[in-house]
């Protein structure tokens, strides 16, 4: 069987990571005093575009952030108020309606026709 080496598999991996474009699609929390915190006591179990595209009221980010803790969030009791105000001010009703990013397999998917049987 053929096998790659490492540093060959890592250049073909990086490269097709870089033609299909994969990093334009990542989600980041933006940034602001709290977003090292945020990152890291969400990211351990989801990614950040769980959160990039919600967009809830504070009572609804302060529900939301009980339920992330009481499944094992490690947030520190003192940054629990501040994440909270940093989710609601980035994610709140306000802000502009969150629209996903378009992928090459959905527009391939919409190009083809629909199969008549």
């Amino acid at each position: 069987m053929f096998r790659l080496k490492g540093s060959v598999l890592m250049v073909v991996l990086c490269g097709a990571h870089a033609v299909l474009g994969a990093d334009s699609h990542v989600a980041v929390l933006p940034a602001g005093p709290l977003q090292d915190k945020a990152t890291s006591a969400c990211s351990s179990c989801h990614e950040a575009s769980i959160i990039v595209q919600q967009r809830l009221s504070k009572a609804a980010w302060t529900k939301e952030m009980d339920k992330m803790i009481k499944w094992g969030a490690e947030v520190n009791a003192a940054d629990r108020d501040g994440l909270i105000d940093y989710f609601t001010t980035n994610f709140g009703p306000d802000q502009v309606a969150y629209e996903a990013p378009r992928t090459a397999a959905k527009t391939v998917a919409k190009a083809r026709p629909k199969a008549t049987h």
